[in-house]
C-alpha cells in the first residue's frame, strides 16, 4: 500500500512511482475479455473460446479454466494479419476468411497457475488474432482465445508479461 510521506501536503494527490496492477478476466459465458486496472474495467473486448468446450486435457482442443499469467509475448510491431507458426512470423500477411484456422497479428502465451491447468503452456494456449473474426463472440476456436486484430494489438500494448489472467465459465 502507498503511504504519504510525513511532510507531504494532504490536499495534493499522492503520486506513486508504482503502476496500478492490472489483470485480465475472460468470461466464457459472455465470450468477453475485460482488462481490469484497480477497481475499474479499463477495456472490454469480445472473444472466441473453444468450440470443443472447457477443460485442460492434452489434445482436447478445449479452453482451460482458472488462473493463468501471460508467460511470453510475440509480435512486437507485426502488421495486422501477420501469420505466425510456432510463435514465429512467417512473413505472410493475410486477410479475413478461408478454411484454415490461423494464428495472426500477436500472441500472448498463457501459463497455468493452478494444479488443474498447469499444462496450459505445454498445450500452447494463446490469446491471438484470427482470420475468422466473423466468429468472434461465439465459441469457435481450438482451445485458444481469439480476438479481433485491432483489439489484440491494443491489449498487447497495454499489458506486460506476468499479467494475471483468469478464465471463468
Amino acid at each position: 500500500m502507498f503511504k504519504l510521506p510525513e511532510d507531504s501536503d494532504p490536499d495534493q494527490p499522492a503520486i506513486s512511482a508504482e503502476p496500478v496492477a492490472c489483470n485480465v478476466i475472460i468470461s466464457v459465458a459472455d465470450q468477453s475479455l475485460r482488462l481490469v486496472r484497480g477497481d475499474s474495467v479499463e477495456a472490454e473486448y469480445p472473444v472466441s473460446t473453444s468450440r470443443f468446450g472447457l477443460g485442460s486435457e492434452p489434445g482436447s482442443y478445449k479452453t482451460p479454466l482458472g488462473r493463468f499469467r501471460v508467460f511470453e509475448k510475440f509480435g512486437d510491431g507485426a502488421p495486422l494479419g501477420a501469420v505466425f507458426k510456432e510463435r514465429q512470423q512467417t512473413g505472410e500477411v493475410v486477410g479475413q476468411g478461408g478454411d484454415e484456422d490461423r494464428i495472426l497479428t500477436r500472441i500472448l502465451w498463457l501459463e497455468g497457475c493452478d494444479p488443474e491447468n498447469a499444462n496450459t503452456r505445454d498445450r500452447y494456449i494463446y490469446l491471438h488474432g484470427t482470420n475468422q473474426e466473423n466468429a468472434i463472440g461465439m465459441p469457435a476456436s481450438h482451445g485458444c482465445i481469439r480476438l479481433r486484430a485491432q483489439d489484440l494489438v491494443e491489449l498487447y500494448d497495454r499489458i506486460p508479461c506476468g499479467t494475471p489472467v483468469e478464465i471463468v465459465g
